[in-house]
């Protein structure tokens, strides 16, 4: 066998384990949510486990707070269990509940705006197609005094520029950049179309670099 037929063989077996693998997690996923249509409260405390992270992440990279995001991370999984019954799985479970999220940490950041209360962002950005992030600009917390003030300052800057991109910019940077969503899934979750996705991502990447030009 030549090496270009081993090549395609070894092609074929992923692709065949790639479908078999999203076959088995559809299949668990449909389950889920039967139990979980049902009250079931094993399934519920299931899908906490699994979710409670990703979700508090979220809330906490739009928000860029801690109290604040938890307490929008309850309240998604609030919604998540009294409207359960009326997810139709038009789209992907974790989808849905990451357009929960969005939703309830926009409705209380406009909350919090209307009383004047500043907000800080958090966010790693990607440079471009280098796998370099904002993050990485910062240095380590293992450093000394004197650098971490510089570090602290340099920080405070970058959330300064980040508190003026648009929203919708923001939210779509982080789900791509941070929760690492496809093109597909954040249209899903924001319901705009994937070109919308990908100009939005364009766009606010290319704000937060000119904002935070002399910090890379």
């Amino acid at each position: 066998m030549s090496a270009v037929d081993l090549a395609a063989l070894e092609q074929t077996t992923l692709d065949r384990i790639e479908v078999e693998t999203r076959a088995i997690e559809q299949s668990h996923e449909a389950g889920l949510i039967a139990r979980l249509r049902a009250r079931d409260r094993e399934a519920f405390e299931e899908l906490v486990v699994h979710f409670e992270r990703p979700v508090y992440s979220l809330c906490y990279r739009l928000l860029g707070d801690a109290e604040d995001a938890r307490d929008a991370a309850q309240e998604t999984f609030l919604k998540i269990y009294r409207g359960i019954a009326g997810f139709r799985a038009e789209s992907g479970l974790k989808t849905w509940i990451y357009r929960i999220a969005v939703n309830q940490a926009m409705n209380q950041q406009r909350w919090w705006r209307r009383r004047h209360k500043d907000e800080t962002i958090s966010l790693d950005l990607s440079r471009g197609d280098s796998d370099t992030t904002l993050g990485n600009e910062l240095p380590s917390r293992t450093i000394s005094p004197e650098q971490s003030a510089i570090s602290s300052e340099r920080e405070g800057r970058i959330m300064m520029a980040l508190g003026e991109i648009k929203t919708e910019y923001r939210v779509a940077l982080v789900l791509r950049e941070i929760e690492e969503l496809s093109y597909e899934e954040i249209a899903e979750t924001l319901g705009i179309s994937i070109g919308t996705v990908k100009s939005r991502i364009a766009r606010g990447r290319e704000e937060l670099r000119r904002r935070v030009k002399d910090l890379i």
